[in-house]
């Protein structure tokens, strides 16, 4: 349990708010964990990983025990709960075949970290590379050196893999993955926008631009119409921000990026984020190349003298001074050199010979993931390897996807996409983050759900033993705390009421104003161990909301809750953070009648999320539709009711799940499913007999209130319209 709720319960510092169903809780995850890791192990030491108000202290029903023999058990018992603790996290499950990088992320390891270890055990370049894929006796004896204890398991550790490359096969050219970077206002989105602008200009006339997170730019556009021979004839371009793309794709072991062109600003020169590229790509090593973008040299304080001085100052020097990384002077704003840029992009590629299998399993990486009302559950995603069509199944992170459609940087609606093609992708069932590896399942919807199952086991694990680790420093840390009463709290019973009564006023007249503005707050009253603590926990939250819901911090204390704090957040209908700091239980047993909820963390990322989700839920909530079945009008009949009433019906076929009379539909047209309709279904016909279902594959008559305009071609999406809570 990564957050501790306090207030509605009279339990421990550690006790959440419904007692029953969290003991319950827990006590599921106890022997989960006892279970799976030490199967026999003796009841008396679950007190490491459940609350202490549960533990069954039998020491008091012994005969005539002494203090220090009570003290020698418990720390007896101690003793062996860490050493079963340590037992329990050092053993993992690894399957009998496994790439590099999906090793470094079962044994929780950064893939750099792993590939110095198997560097010191003798192995080759070609077996350090992330998508290498490693034996059984390899795999384990890389875990043994870490110091885990490592099981095969291949059933509770199926996945989707890569597909090997096959050797001494010379594959396809692909076009050259390229991320632009550089320091804050130093004209990379102008850069960026003036390139994807050339694309578009090219393109058919009435061309809309879709911003998907990443774009393709073709050379002839930018070469006069001219590509040298066995030149690949696009670039593509990450348009997502920089050196979020870079690092998150760098920190789960793979290197989408090609080539980083790294942009500075000639009337500037080097700057810190300049210098933090730098050191990615020197990270990077052989597998990114670099070219140095002098951009804004259409300005009159132009100092490029300045510049090469401060790259030489990192180790780079320029092609153009007998250096070995490529230079190119370009004004976004003007279009200056753009053509000098793609050229140099373009033959960096071709002394790379950048290639990729464009058959088999296809590969890939989420860009970018939203949410749309109208399409539901959206990634932009890079092809890498293979062929990706409409009707695959595919599965990245822990969620997985049957492909609806493809769209383009160009809005077309693809049938497939090739190696180094961005497209925009709907058919998730949940969405995946950017960063995570798309695989696609070759064998279908039945492996790709097998997989995410286990994807989703793997993580819960993981969660489980890191909260039970917080559990246990808390409690350690609550024991000696429990022991003093911190001065802060002295200083306030000694300073008398009157002052904390001054501030309970002010906190009543913020609550009054913030309900006349309509604003959702969220208000906090943070208590922390520290005053650096409190600075740096006030600061991470105090950001936190949108123009519906913001955090609200009412005031902010050093030292254990106290009753003050509780009268300050009965006032302000607000709640109490406390960060590495204690709870007395008087306190708490007072939070519990005045119904004040308080929360008490030590790890800051934990605490983010908690108030990030409970900011969100302040939100009202958002509408979402949920398909049921989906029809593909073939032709329109009309029909003469009774009173010589006219009717339109549809002739359809269910194509997708089933189609019931009277559930709610959304009817969309052409190929960029523009929504025409939502209403009721109110006819449903099978020949000629009225039914209340059909299901996939069936011809059917459909029939919708009020609508009189169907065509042939519009697609009958039938649906269920829930309310869905918002995220931040």
């Amino acid at each position: 349990m990564a957050m501790d709720e306090v207030g509605d319960t009279d339990l421990d510092v550690d006790s959440g708010g419904d007692s029953s169903r969290r003991s319950g809780k827990q006590k599921k995850v106890s022997l989960s964990f006892r279970d799976r890791f030490q199967a026999g192990e003796e009841d008396d030491e679950e007190f490491v990983i459940t609350r202490a108000s549960s533990v069954q202290k039998t020491d008091r029903f012994e005969a005539g025990p002494t203090p220090e023999e009570k003290e020698a058990r418990r720390r007896k018992k101690q003793e062996a709960a860490r050493i079963k603790q340590l037992q329990a996290e050092r053993q993992v499950f690894i399957p009998s075949s496994v790439t590099v990088a999906r090793l470094a992320g079962i044994l929780g390891l950064k893939w750099s970290r792993l590939q110095i270890r198997m560097a010191q055990l003798g192995m080759t370049e070609e077996q350090r590379r992330s998508d290498y894929m490693l034996t059984e006796e390899e795999a384990v004896n890389v875990a043994l050196e870490f110091g885990f204890d490592p099981k095969i398991d291949d059933e509770a550790f199926f996945d989707i893999i890569p597909q090997p490359d096959t050797p001494d096969v010379i594959y396809p050219l692909r076009p050259p993955i390229v991320t632009i970077m550089g320091h804050v206002d130093h004209g990379k989105t102008t850069l960026l926008d003036s390139l994807r602008n050339t694309a578009v200009a090219a393109g058919e006339a009435g061309g809309i631009t879709q911003h998907i997170g990443a774009f393709s730019v073709n050379l002839s556009d930018l070469q006069g119409g001219t590509v040298t021979p066995g030149q690949e004839t696009t670039i593509t371009f990450l348009d997502t921000p920089g050196h979020a793309a870079f690092t998150e794709m760098r920190a789960r072991g793979a290197t989408v990026t090609d080539i980083v062109v790294l942009v500075v600003a000639a009337d500037d020169g080097v700057m810190p984020q300049t210098r933090e590229v730098l050191n990615l790509v020197k990270e990077a090593g052989d597998d990114v190349g670099l070219v140095v973008a002098i951009n804004k040299v259409d300005k009159s304080s132009v100092d490029v003298e300045k510049i090469k001085s401060g790259l030489g100052a990192e180790g780079i020097h320029l092609e153009e001074d007998g250096g070995d990384v490529p230079s190119v002077r370009v004004s976004g704003l003007t279009r200056l050199g753009l053509d000098n840029l793609v050229e140099t992009l373009s033959t960096l590629a071709e002394l790379r010979e950048l290639r990729a299998r464009n058959d088999g399993q296809a590969e890939g990486y989420v860009l970018e993931s939203n949410k749309d009302i109208g399409k539901g559950n959206i990634a932009t995603v890079l092809v890498t390897k293979g062929t990706l069509r409409v009707g695959s199944y595919i599965v990245a992170g822990t969620t997985f996807c049957r492909v609806r459609t493809m769209i383009n940087d160009q809005g077309q609606n693809l049938d497939l996409a090739g190696p180094g093609t961005p497209v925009q992708v709907t058919g998730w069932r949940e969405l995946p983050e950017a960063g995570d590896q798309l695989l696609e399942s070759v064998n279908g919807e039945h492996e790709a759900k097998r997989a995410i199952a286990n994807r989703i086991a793997a993580q819960e694990q993981q969660k489980m033993l890191s909260d039970i680790e917080v559990i246990n420093v808390k409690r350690q840390e609550d024991r000696l705390r429990h022991e003093l009463e911190t001065e802060e709290e002295k200083a306030i019973k000694l300073a008398g009421g009157n002052l904390v009564l001054h501030r309970i006023e002010q906190a009543r007249r913020a609550t009054v104003l913030a309900r006349e503005n309509q604003i959702k707050e969220l208000r906090l009253i943070i208590k922390g161990d520290v005053s650096g603590t409190v600075e740096a926990v006030e600061g991470a939250l105090s950001g936190i909301g949108n123009k519906e819901a913001v955090v609200k911090i009412v005031s902010t204390g050093v030292g254990a809750v106290t009753e003050s704090d509780l009268a300050m957040a009965e006032a302000s209908e607000g709640l109490i953070i406390g960060f590495n700091v204690d709870c007395p239980r008087p306190v708490q047993q007072l939070a519990k009648q005045l119904n004040v909820p308080i929360h008490l963390e030590t790890v800051i990322y934990r605490l983010i999320e908690t108030v990030r989700a409970k900011t969100a839920a302040l939100l009202p909530p958002a509408i979402e539709y949920r398909t049921n079945g989906e029809a593909l009008v073939q032709q329109v009949f009309e029909i003469t009711l009774k009173k010589k009433q006219k009717a339109y019906i549809a002739g359809c076929k269910v194509s997708q799940g089933s189609i019931k009379r009277g559930s709610l539909a959304r009817v969309f047209r052409g190929p960029d499913r523009q929504l025409v309709f939502e209403g009721e279904i109110e006819t449903l016909k099978h020949l000629k007999k009225d039914v209340d279902e059909i299901r996939k594959g069936t011809e059917c008559g459909v029939g919708l209130a009020n609508f009189k305009d169907l065509k042939e071609g519009d697609e009958i999406v039938a649906v269920t319209k829930v309310e869905v809570p918002r995220t931040l």
